[in-house]
């Protein structure tokens, strides 16, 4: 990927639609090839690409983060077939504390799993699923129902999920559980979780939806984090840390010392 070409690209589009104090400046996918000849660009074999290294890999220019203060993010959002919106909002980090406290769990991942993972979030989402992490970190039984859910939402358009739980707890209430799984680089971000609840309240409008990112820290442990949205806001309301271990790496202290924990 050509960084500083897509960078030249999205920061004319911006500025082709921005106006001073505006917090949404909607733009066209269409927009790209007419920027590109404007500043005399050749165009990327992949439009499509440009707009998502924004959205969930790369950060903005300099010069439209600028324009936001300093507990605010320009964030790039889906607003119809073809029509995205970049949107002023208060920023959302979803970092794992490298100072939390950890919990070791039996890994019962099969070996034949660990050798042919083709990618970093396969082999976490199969992580998970093997190990019921999803479970454990909700404390509800939970379900795979669907891997790569792609589907088409109200005002959004096409969006994607990683993966989708149905959960039940002991009171016989169904959850609806959209993950978001990230490996290597990539960083999670607001609007994915924003996705996964439109998702959810458009396919699932009778269950409780809880959305779930997770992704490996560089230590090998796994971090999960749960959401919730109010008026709009994305807050996260649990983060846990695990790591999967051997049945010797794991000791009687360490057991009973998770049993005082909150």
């Amino acid at each position: 990927m050509n960084k500083n070409r897509y960078s030249q690209l999205i920061e004319k589009i911006f500025f082709n639609n921005y106006k001073k104090g505006s917090k949404k400046v909607r733009f066209l996918r269409s927009d790209i090839e007419k920027v590109a000849q404007e500043i005399n660009i050749s165009l990327p074999k992949n439009l499509g690409d440009v707009i998502y290294s924004f959205r969930f890999r790369t950060k903005l220019p300099s010069k439209i983060l600028d324009i936001a203060s300093e507990n605010e993010e320009w964030l790039i959002k889906l607003a119809g077939r073809g029509t995205y919106s970049f949107c002023l909002e208060p920023k959302l980090e979803i970092i794992p504390n490298q100072n939390l406290a950890h919990s070791k769990i039996l890994d019962s991942t099969p070996g034949v799993i660990d050798k042919y993972s083709l990618t970093d979030e396969q082999a976490l989402l199969a992580i998970l699923r093997y190990n019921r992490l999803i479970d454990i970190f909700l404390g509800i039984t939970c379900y795979s129902l669907q891997n790569h859910l792609r589907t088409t939402v109200p005002g959004l358009g096409q969006v994607e999920t990683d993966e989708i739980y149905i959960g039940i707890d002991k009171k016989g209430v169904h959850y609806v559980i959209p993950i978001q799984a990230k490996g290597g680089s990539n960083k999670q971000g607001k609007v994915q979780i924003e996705q996964d609840i439109e998702l959810c309240n458009s396919k699932f409008p009778n269950l409780f939806c809880i959305p779930v990112a997770t992704q490996f820290m560089l230590d090998g442990k796994i971090a999960l984090f749960s959401f919730e949205q109010n008026n709009s806001t994305i807050k996260i309301t649990s983060e846990r840390h695990y790591q999967l271990v051997s049945n010797e790496e794991l000791t009687d202290e360490e057991l009973i010392k998770y049993q005082k924990r909150k």
